[in-house]
């Protein structure tokens, strides 16, 4: 198993766990809400039935005083009727009963008048009966609550019975109003949510909780929008307060629920920005040691050719001087040359080479002259230049160490025996090369692949000849290389873009 097969099935492996630990996470933090969710709807059915615990007991309160109304009501009448017997001189009712029934109301205040002005009263202020002032504000107060009860005591003469409520009465309507007042409140402010108590038409707010501010509710529509935005997260709980009207409480999530549902995508984004920045601080670390082994390597490398090639020099001159064939020693001196090339190439590789304007139909011409009689003859070579030359900048040496390459590449795909074809277009952007064999392929999924160091199907290849020529390509001529298309069986077509500076 190579070093890319070995880091691949990391990456999987890593992979599967981030996989699990987002599962994982987003299992508990859903669980979790929904646990919550469902507490939040307890609470709000306990808090209902409280209401609705309250709302009972404000009906019978207003039950009761309603019936102690009527009550005082029917005093009045009886106090009214009594004095109507006790003034008639033929009356036959006993008069001992009369007077009981007059002396019984010691609770409701009364101000009887007859037609000729003369008022007589009962249960009014004992320290204040004596001022005619205090007596006539009772009885305009009096006129001001209730009807008066009307009587024809004799003949034609009427009498006129003012009254109020008594202090039982009044102390059990500030009881009421207390009671109903802290319910409006209770209902809605003990919840920990935005809640808005309105009446049965959902246009009048009755109270709110603070968490609800007055300019979301003070015109029709925004108090609509608002309502609706409540009613969207809740379904709103109906009160009855024993007036035959149906009230509603809107209210909100809590916080803390609302907080939860975000928190796995903030958490899943904190999480993603860190490992992006990571994975940059990385990859920057990794390329920086990756140029500092290329660069070690290839100064390595040019320093060690440089002594033996010293030497084959002084020993070609020596061979002339000795008289060997002349084709023999030509043939040792391109060797020579070729040589000391592939030394200028490495000692280039570890410092930034010069560019110079060159003619790429030149270099590529040169380059196929050169691998055609280093290679098989059953290996043919077609290539398709402009008429015009295209001119780039870049450092001939590397350049040509690309297409070398990137040639040799193929004739191994190809296993000695094949067809390799090299295009060269001048395009508005810059220019293209393709560089197409009929090899053996390459599978999709490898198409980023094969320029990683160590990648290599080869069994004694160090899997760094793709990877040079993306390099030199990318790093040195900011331009691009990579698989423009493969077929498996068929043949794989490579593509340089450069421009043209």
């Amino acid at each position: 198993m190579n070093i890319y097969t070995r880091k691949q099935r990391w990456k999987m492996i890593l992979a599967v766990v981030a996989l699990l630990i987002v599962i994982a996470s987003f299992w508990y933090t859903n669980n979790l809400v929904r646990r919550i969710a469902d507490d939040e709807r307890v609470k709000a059915r306990i808090w209902a039935e409280a209401v609705e615990k309250r709302a009972k007991l404000i009906r019978f309160t207003n039950t009761l005083f309603t019936e102690i109304k009527g009550e005082e009501r029917k005093k009045a009448e009886l106090y009214a009727e009594a004095f109507k017997e006790l003034s008639n001189p033929f009356s036959t009712a006993d008069i001992n009963f009369v007077l009981k029934v007059l002396q019984a109301n010691t609770t409701v205040p009364v101000i009887l008048v007859n037609d000729n002005g003369q008022m007589s009263h009962r249960n009014l202020d004992s320290t204040r009966v004596n001022d005619t002032a205090y007596v006539r504000q009772q009885l305009e107060e009096m006129k001001q609550l209730y009807p008066p009860v009307v009587t024809k005591y004799y003949q034609q003469h009427v009498s006129y019975l003012y009254y109020k409520d008594s202090k039982v009465f009044t102390d059990i309507q500030v009881v009421f109003d207390s009671l109903m007042n802290s319910f409006k409140e209770t209902s809605v402010l003990t919840a920990e949510v935005a809640a808005i108590f309105t009446d049965s038409s959902r246009t009048q707010v009755i109270t709110k909780s603070e968490k609800i501010k007055q300019e979301d509710i003070n015109t029709a529509e925004k108090l609509h929008s608002t309502i609706a935005t409540l009613e969207s997260q809740n379904t709103p709980l109906t009160v009855d307060l024993g007036d035959g009207h149906m009230y509603y409480i809107f209210y909100s999530q809590s916080d803390l629920l609302t907080k939860l549902k975000y928190y796995p995508y903030i958490q899943f984004g904190v999480i993603g920005l860190f490992l992006i920045i990571a994975y940059v601080l990385f990859s920057t670390a990794r390329k920086a040691e990756q140029d500092q082994v290329w660069v070690g390597m290839s100064k390595e490398t040019a320093h060690q050719l440089g002594t033996p090639l010293s030497s084959l020099m002084a020993w070609n001159e020596h061979l002339i001087t000795l008289g060997v064939d002349e084709s023999v020693v030509k043939e040792m001196q391109q060797d020579v040359k070729r040589l000391n090339t592939i030394t200028d190439r490495f000692s280039k590789i570890g410092s930034q080479p010069a560019m110079e304007s060159e003619s790429v139909n030149q270099i590529l011409e040169e380059a196929v002259d050169y691998l055609k009689r280093r290679t098989s003859r059953n290996v043919l070579y077609t290539l398709q230049l402009p008429e015009e030359q295209v001119v780039a900048p870049l450092s001939r040496a590397l350049f040509e160490w690309v297409i070398e390459n990137l040639c040799k590449n193929a004739v191994d795909a190809m296993e000695g025996k094949g067809h390799i074809e090299i295009v060269l277009r001048d395009v508005p952007e810059g220019l293209e090369i393709d560089i197409t064999d009929s090899g053996k392929g390459i599978p999709k999924a490898n198409f980023k692949t094969v320029f990683e160091p160590g990648y290599t199907t080869k069994s004694r290849g160090w899997g760094l000849g793709l990877s040079l020529c993306k390099r030199i390509i990318e790093t040195y001529h900011k331009g691009k290389i990579f698989v423009l298309r493969s077929e498996q069986g068929k043949g794989t077509t490579f593509r340089i873009e450069m421009k043209r500076g």
